[in-house]
């Protein structure tokens, strides 16, 4: 079975926010990269459990700059095959998708895995655009897959329970929680990503769709109020006026 893993980096979650440029780029000095948790956790432990298993190959792809590579590395000490990354800069998500698309036209994946979204811009968009450019049947919120022959039995949580679906391979998928347990590198793995295979691609000619007009700050917590006991109508007032809550 061969399987792609789509990767992206993410902030990690102590970093403090801020912008730069009248507030129109994200400012990365002094940020620490992660992989992102629903990519690493979910999608590329799924897919290395199912090579394990049915065999085959798993390849990483990220679409970034030389920067990127740390990120890259950290992923393939997990087991991952070889890595692939699209050297331009991640603008929105159908840039990305479209570079992922262009690289996998070619390849004849069996199954391409992405994380539901990303912990950063919490999109959840990619898997739907990259299955539409590549002409493939999209799973989304995935939360257990399983592999018979050349047909995948996937489950999604929805309200009231689970449903599960059934597809024929080549597919794409977007891997939630409950997918996999996660996977820490231990020292062979680190090493031995060293010397995998990270292959560069130039990015195809394709432009964003979107353009980020301006950044601002999540507003701060305010102070509590704390109304006693004795005065329920001063709480009711409160939350119909103020909170606009009843």
């Amino acid at each position: 079975m061969k399987i792609l893993v789509c990767i992206s980096k993410a902030p990690d979650t102590t970093t403090k926010i801020a912008f730069k440029e009248n507030d129109t780029r994200f400012d990365e000095n002094g940020v620490t990269y992660i992989v992102n948790p629903y990519d690493e956790w979910y999608a590329l432990v799924r897919a290395l459990e199912l090579k394990e298993t049915l065999g085959g190959t798993v390849t990483i792809i990220s679409v970034g700059l030389a920067e990127m590579e740390g990120v890259i590395r950290k992923a393939l000490a997990i087991g991952a095959d070889e890595a692939v990354r699209i050297d331009a800069e991640a603008t929105d998500t159908f840039f990305v998708a479209a570079q992922i698309a262009e690289y996998a036209k070619s390849q004849n994946f069996d199954l391409i895995f992405a994380g539901k979204e990303t912990i950063d811009y919490n999109g959840s968009a990619l898997g739907g655009m990259l299955a539409e450019l590549l002409n493939m049947p999209y799973i989304s919120l995935a939360t257990k897959l399983d592999m018979a022959g050349n047909t995948a039995t996937v489950e999604q949580d929805i309200d009231g329970g689970t449903q599960v679906v059934e597809c024929d391979c080549p597919l794409v998928v977007s891997a939630a929680k409950g997918m996999a347990e996660a996977r820490i590198p231990n020292m062979r793995g680190i090493m031995a990503a060293r010397t995998k295979p990270l292959s560069t691609v130039a990015p195809a000619a394709i432009q964003p769709l979107t353009k980020v007009e301006k950044y601002t700050l999540a507003a701060g917590r305010t102070a509590c109020k704390f109304v006693d006991a004795a005065n329920p109508e001063q709480l009711i007032d409160l939350l119909h006026n103020e909170a606009k809550a009843i």
